[in-house]
């Protein structure tokens, strides 16, 4: 007998295959168990963690969307807005238009009232001398000379309008003196006996014959009229002028030994003659 052999071992006995094999496939199952629940707790935990990260990325593109949707807002209200101003500004443009337009249309029937109005009274004063001219022509004396200056004295000119005004201050001259360079009142030379005249009819000539000769409109000998300025020499450059009075006689401060009076064309034909009423 071994020595040994009264002495308990210490060694666990050992289990059987079967347990060990039982407890395998109990540790297995349970350790299976543990593990798919542990993989269906993660899938199930990873649900809502994947809902957790996404959320925040749908949130933030909603805000840029509503906020993309406030400015299109504001941007068409900014647009009605500006457009509404425009239609305003518009409105207002052509409301002024069409009172501007009817102002220069009123302005522009006045003034057309106003021409015709003016070339009325034109025409009546042309008319109105026309009739002076004649009746003046009618009334002129014949002769020449100391005779003719005689006779004028009698001769009645009309006691208003702008030729009879002239003709009148003419012939109140008759007899005063010539002196070259006088300007009145009793003695003249002939530039400047015209010139008083025509002053009396509010017409302002120049001094001289020269620049007399060119002051009115010129017109023909065979077509002047009572009233119109003769002239000798050239235009621009006459040398004497006088006042045609009718029939065929002009007044003008002839020369030291004739003084002021009234003379015959036929005897000493103009050169010209200018109109300056």
């Amino acid at each position: 007998m071994s020595h040994t052999a009264h002495i308990p071992s210490h060694r666990k006995p050992r289990r059987s295959a079967s347990k060990i094999a039982l407890r395998a496939g109990v540790a297995g199952g349970v350790l299976s168990t543990l593990a798919v629940a542990a993989a269906a707790g993660t899938a199930n935990a990873a649900e809502p963690v994947s809902e957790t990260i996404e959320m925040p990325t749908l949130t933030a593109d909603l805000s840029a969307q509503i906020a993309q949707s406030a400015d299109a807002t504001q941007q068409a209200a900014d647009s009605y807005e500006s457009r509404a101003e425009q239609d305003a500004a518009f409105a207002k443009a052509a409301k002024q238009a069409k009172e501007d337009r009817a102002k220069a249309e009123k302005k522009a029937e006045a003034e057309r009232k106003a021409k015709a109005a003016a070339a009325k009274k034109a025409e009546e004063e042309r008319a109105s001398r026309a009739t002076e001219r004649t009746t003046l022509s009618t009334q002129s004396t014949s002769g020449s000379g100391a005779t003719a200056s005689a006779s004028a004295s009698d001769s009645v000119a009309p006691a208003s309008g702008s030729v009879g005004t002239v003709i009148s201050f003419l012939k109140a001259q008759l007899g005063d003196a010539y002196v070259m360079g006088a300007s009145g009142p009793n003695a003249w030379d002939c530039s400047s006996l015209v010139q008083a005249a025509f002053k009396q009819a509010g017409v302002d000539l120049p001094r001289v014959s020269q620049d007399q000769s060119v002051a009115g409109t010129p017109v023909s000998l065979s077509n002047i009229q009572v009233g119109d300025i003769l002239y000798w020499g050239g235009a621009g450059s006459a040398y004497h002028v006088g006042v045609y009075i009718g029939n065929g006689q002009y007044l003008d401060a002839a020369n030291p030994s004739k003084g002021v009076v009234i003379q015959d064309l036929s005897g000493y034909p103009a050169s010209g003659a200018v109109r300056v009423l």
